[in-house]
């Protein structure tokens, strides 16, 4: 019976994380379906949805030689199957910059929720004190975009940072 499995990765990052991981994986049998990786200041993460006919606690103890050093923490559980979900509104890109300073991206962020949007990818950088946001989400389609550009834009200015809002273009899928 295949099962799915949410797999975590913590750490502080070395080369070979990304190699070990998804070769004990595949040694398994399992299939790797969705994936988000990414180095943060130093420190690694990485967050997988892996399918096969495996129990999460083998699963758990194949990749216990990861986390021997201490520097890495892993965690697997298993999960319902779930079909990714059909979006039925539009398929927006929301970039950010200006000088970093807290609430930046609850602010920004919030705007979107309160129309009913999902942010399906978002990702954050600080490059001294510049800082840059870049968010993939969906906006139901019934959605007034001038209005959430608008509120955006708000919520941008009193920020002292700048904000676009674009769709995303069928070659970009």
């Amino acid at each position: 019976m295949t099962t799915q499995h949410a797999i975590t990765v913590l750490g502080h990052d070395r080369p070979g994380i990304i190699a070990e991981t998804t070769g004990v994986l595949a040694d398994l049998g399992l299939n790797l379906e969705d994936s988000t990786m990414t180095r943060l200041r130093g420190h690694f993460a990485m967050t997988l949805v892996c399918a096969g006919d495996v129990p999460a606690e083998e699963v758990r103890r194949a990749l216990t030689p990861l986390t021997a050093d201490g520097s890495l923490t892993v965690t697997v559980r298993e999960i319902a199957p779930e079909q990714a979900p059909t979006t039925e509104g539009t398929s927006w890109v929301l970039t950010v910059h200006g000088g970093d300073r807290p609430g930046i991206v609850s602010a920004v962020v919030g705007e979107v929720a309160a129309v009913g949007g999902n942010i399906t990818d978002l990702t954050t950088r600080l490059a001294g004190e510049l800082y840059l946001l870049v968010a993939e989400i969906d906006l139901p389609a019934d959605t007034d975009v001038e209005g959430v550009d608008a509120a955006i834009q708000a919520a941008a200015t009193a920020l002292g940072v700048g904000a676009t809002l674009r769709p995303v273009e069928a070659d970009e899928l």
